[in-house]
């Protein structure tokens, strides 16, 4: 298949004259004049079908920072390549040099130096602008726009508005067809309102009910576009009701379902598919097994487990790309198709850098409506940062630590857990923290903080679940998201290890002793997935926190001790 050359692919990442062993050095009036709209844009194209993909975007309308990960291990035979991959690493990989404008969409290095150089990205009326400029240049009709799902939560005004807000928003946005995840914990009854208010099919070939294992949602959707007749076949993430509360969507159930997507590739085919789409929320590591497991797909756009990589991949004759989240990309993948076959391609991660993008007017103007009634709410400052705070990492991150220090102090508590969200925007040092700021990382359906006792043994059997949730060798049995969070307690891991054996040297911080097996201790978290849980709100309990300090300073985590 031909490839996105590597000197088109490497255009926009050299375009600053500072690209080399970066600073700091270069001011914001020079990275933003070394960058346009049309070197974004900037792409060589083939043939006369287009696929756009937006995924995770967790419900950010407007610009944001949002820091990439410092790790993402990768296992077994997905160790060490796209998308386990970050810092220099990545940098190496992909042939962009530090300081480069891809250098910062797309890892931590010199994060703080960066962000403020080139600004936030993403903001949904910035990706409209993108979608209109690819739609007149390839021709409407030659266009096929896609959304991942984690779309419609995440935000404040997501949770008040019942993701009413997004969909209102998203409907400008004109996307064919999404898919679901964090979408399901609004609960069946709320889910089911808004897919019936939708445009476009809500896609989910792996959910079917319990009692007659008969579809929920349609499976498939055809579309003609750029001369080719295309099928979009939807997954939404199969282990919903064990990442979430099954209680709130009692009636359904979820899976991979190969079997079943393969029956479904073969129909489309029968009905006259050029070209299977599976628009996914697997994560990359499971759609690229799938990829090798299930025969027939031409394309995966994938999704859940936040992944960004410049260009995509393939696996066997499937075309693999993760499009990253929080609206910080744009993805788009070209096709040719010649007699009902894929024969070339090229593909892009289109990095949405606000400041050089001119937002489209009809989207801004949904966005200012739809925060209206909570602007003033959004912006009041309940605290401010002299740290960094990020939640991406596989083990900590400086925004979960806070969450920790916040419930160990206000629920008097030895320990606290916060589990392994990768949804969450990034503040840097200086800034003010707003209630909106907080909802960014906290705002869900289930957000009662626990107290509860739990002996050494059995906090040691959460992690080691968890740990082998992010970490089993078979994608398959991976779950995405990152390791749960652990306040007041220190441990080493081990992600090559066998499960039962990944965590050992539990040390409790406070004390400087070994975690107790037999010993009780009060612990603090929130997001359980059990029914009922009683427990104050952790926007709430942040509030309280952050009104007993003056600045918030959270230091390196150096309590987990990751080894080979």
């Amino acid at each position: 298949m031909s490839m996105f050359s590597r000197r088109d692919f490497l255009q926009m990442a050299t375009v600053t004259a500072a690209a080399t062993a970066f600073s700091g050095s270069l001011t914001k009036v020079a990275a933003q004049q070394s960058l346009s709209q049309d070197d974004l844009l900037s792409f060589k194209s083939t043939g006369k079908l287009t696929l756009l993909h937006i995924t995770d975007i967790h419900a950010q309308l407007k610009p944001l920072y949002f820091r990439p990960p410092s790790e993402n291990i990768g296992v077994g035979d997905y160790a060490g390549i796209p998308p386990h991959l970050v810092g220099d690493d990545f940098l190496k990989h992909f042939g962009l040099e530090r300081g480069s404008a891809l250098a910062y969409a797309h890892t931590m290095v010199d994060y703080v130096n960066m962000a403020r150089t080139y600004g936030r990205l993403g903001g949904l009326d910035r990706t409209a602008t993108l979608v209109k400029a690819i739609r007149a240049e390839r021709g409407d009709n030659n266009v096929l726009l896609l959304d991942g799902g984690d779309t419609w939560q995440g935000s404040y005004t997501a949770l008040k508005t019942g993701a009413q807000d997004m969909v209102d928003c998203m409907r400008l946005l004109a996307p064919a067809a999404m898919v679901g995840h964090w979408e399901f914990t609004l609960g069946e009854e709320r889910l089911l309102e808004l897919v019936e208010a939708l445009d476009y099919p809500f896609l989910a070939s792996n959910i079917v009910d319990n009692d007659w294992e008969e579809p929920v949602f349609d499976s498939t959707l055809f579309h003609d576009v750029g001369e080719s007749r295309v099928a979009v076949i939807g997954q939404a993430m199969p282990y919903t009701p064990i990442a979430n509360p099954r209680w709130m969507f009692p009636n359904w159930s979820f899976g991979l379902r190969t079997q079943l997507l393969a029956a479904n590739i073969k129909a489309a085919r029968a009905q006259g598919a050029d070209v299977v789409v599976l628009l996914s929320h697997n994560g990359f590591d499971v759609d690229r097994k799938l990829a090798a497991t299930v025969p027939g797909i031409d394309v995966i756009l994938t999704g859940h487990t936040h992944d960004a990589i410049p260009e995509a991949v393939t696996v066997g004759s499937t075309i693999i790309l993760s499009s990253g989240s929080h609206g910080k990309y744009l993805g788009r993948v070209d096709l040719e198709v010649r007699q009902g076959k894929v024969v070339g391609h090229t593909s892009k991660l289109i990095p949405v850098f606000a400041d050089v993008i001119t937002p489209d007017n009809q989207m801004s103007a949904e966005i200012d409506r739809v925060r209206a009634p909570y602007e003033e709410e959004l912006g009041r400052v309940i605290g401010k940062t002299d740290s960094l705070l990020y939640r991406r990492g596989n083990f900590n991150g400086t925004w979960d630590d806070l969450l920790c220090e916040g419930m160990m102090a206000v629920r008097d508590a030895e320990f606290a857990f916060s589990p392994g969200f990768r949804w969450g925007t990034t503040l840097l040092p200086g800034d003010d923290i707003t209630i909106e700021d907080l909802y960014t990382q906290t705002a869900m359906t289930y957000p009662a903080v626990y107290r509860l006792e739990f002996t050494g043994a059995q906090i040691h059997e959460i992690l080691e679940d968890v740990c082998d949730n992010l970490f089993n060798p078979d994608p398959f049995f991976q779950q995405g998201g990152d390791m749960v969070r652990v306040g007041g307690m220190g441990y080493t891991v081990s992600p090559s290890s066998a499960i039962g054996s990944r965590i050992t040297n539990m040390i409790n911080l406070d004390t400087g002793e070994a975690v107790d097996p037999d010993k009780s201790y009060v612990v603090a978290g929130w997001a359980s997935v059990n029914e009922a849980v009683e427990g104050p709100a952790i926007y709430d309990v942040m509030e309280e926190y952050f009104d007993s300090q003056s600045t918030i300073s959270v230091l390196p985590n150096q309590a987990v001790n990751v080894i080979d």
